[in-house]
């Protein structure tokens, strides 16, 4: 293609932007400070408490985590499940059973 011929498609393309689009102003990028909360409850220690600890608390304090509800082992599962899949959580699959262990039966107590 002729270069007089991809300049005029280029600038055509230009005019018939809408004038909004045009005076949209660039995106603009900035680096910001998030300070966390700082959580000092621990999970209680029973077997389990090393799966769940390295495996959640990369997104969970542990106090959030033993304020859920009680929950059935199979609705542990699948919120897990979501974690993994929708939310792509770091969790090792051969954990995954302990860590519904342990919330299942804390949540018991």
């Amino acid at each position: 293609m002729p270069r007089s011929r991809l300049l005029a498609i280029v600038l055509l393309g230009f005019a018939s932007m809408p004038p909004a689009a045009l005076a949209e102003a660039p995106l603009e990028l900035k680096s910001v400070t998030v300070e966390l909360p700082f959580g000092d409850k621990v999970f209680p220690r029973a077997p389990g408490a090393d799966e769940v600890s390295r495996n959640c608390l990369f997104c969970h304090s542990a106090g959030m985590l033993l304020y859920q509800p009680a929950l059935s082992k199979s609705a542990w599962i699948k919120i897990i499940d979501k974690m993994i899949d929708v939310y792509k959580a770091p969790v090792v699959e051969a954990d995954i059973p302990a860590i519904v262990n342990y919330l299942t039966d804390l949540e018991a107590k």
